[in-house]
């Protein structure tokens, strides 16, 4: 039977994006106390959840404090995604279900998943037609620009889902490298903006949020708020791991100059929240220090705004 779909408005708000490994629980917690409005669980492979691995599905657990949160699917198949939508519609507390059609690593691009599924329009469709059956919360969508730089197809691609009249479709995320570029490079917001201006007149306008070197309050101004094309969403990515105050800097629109000893106190947070999360015991202890050092190879990027000769710090992109 038809569900009753739930609404999830990410206008004006601030959405750390699933980030693989390093955007587990305590991470989203510390998110969610420097003021994100939207959070989403790491990246769960399909296959693995209908196995019942425990280590998949607890990337689909929520904190308490995340009052608005998603949980991001990769698979290769409608089937699959037709059948975690149910289990997930009966036993999971979410807001909303997030497809992944961005991940570049070979792992899941080689069985058709991830960024591979962004070049197999009828699974896709199968796939969101079916989740759309069985979930009375929202769908988003999370796209790359295509597998080439110089061939995106992220336009022809949103045109056809726009075309598709999925229910419950709430956004459509574009980031803005290609599956070939990973994470190098700049993010192309000319050619998102583009994606957003194209749709069709003739269909209901679903929301295009655009993705890729937010890293302070005057990018997300120029590359978001500038765009009257664009959903007016500040959507983090690495730059909320290189800068994790970065959601007050957006919404107090200014530049923190954050003491050592207030970026101490989140390392604090972190650990006591790792050791709430994965146990005090040995194995937990070793959780614990394991995500945060993976966490610290992203903050150790971060330049003292005070050492700086202009503002904002660019964010490097990756080598």
């Amino acid at each position: 039977k038809l569900k009753t779909k739930k609404i999830v408005d990410f206008s004006n708000k601030v959405y750390v994006a699933p980030l693989t490994t390093v955007g587990n629980l305590p991470f989203r917690r510390i998110m969610k106390d420097y003021g994100a409005d939207i959070t989403c669980g790491e990246m769960a492979v399909v296959t693995n959840l209908l196995e019942g691995k425990a280590s998949e599905w607890a990337l689909l657990k929520r904190h308490e404090s995340e009052d608005v949160f998603g949980v991001q699917l990769a698979a290769a198949h409608p089937d699959q995604y037709t059948r975690i939508s149910e289990v997930i519609e009966k036993y999971a507390s979410v807001d909303f279900v997030d497809l992944n059609l961005g991940c570049p690593l070979d792992l899941l691009c080689d069985k058709g998943a991830g960024a591979a599924l962004m070049m197999r329009e009828k699974k896709l469709k199968g796939a969101l037609l079916g989740m759309s059956q069985n979930l009375s919360c929202p769908i988003t969508v999370k796209m790359r620009t295509g597998w080439d730089t110089n061939k995106p197809i992220a336009h022809h691609l949103v045109s056809k889902i726009q075309s598709w009249g999925i229910d419950g479709l709430a956004a459509i995320m574009i980031h803005g490298r290609s599956r070939l570029q990973r994470y190098k490079l700049d993010a192309d917001w000319d050619y998102i903006s583009s994606v957003a201006s194209s749709d069709s007149a003739d269909f209901p306008k679903i929301p295009i949020i655009g993705n890729g070197d937010i890293f302070s309050y005057s990018e997300y101004e120029e590359k978001v708020l500038k765009n009257g094309n664009l959903s007016q969403t500040a959507m983090l990515g690495r730059g909320a791991l290189i800068k994790p105050w970065l959601p007050t800097e957006i919404k107090e629109k200014r530049n923190w100059d954050i003491s050592s000893s207030e970026r101490l106190d989140i390392l604090k947070s972190f650990v006591r929240y790792g050791l709430e999360h994965w146990g005090s015991d040995q194995q937990g202890v070793n959780n614990t220090r394991r995500f945060l050092l993976e966490w610290l190879s992203f903050l150790h990027r971060y330049v003292p705004v005070g050492l700086l000769e202009v503002l904002p710090q660019k964010n490097e992109p990756a080598a």
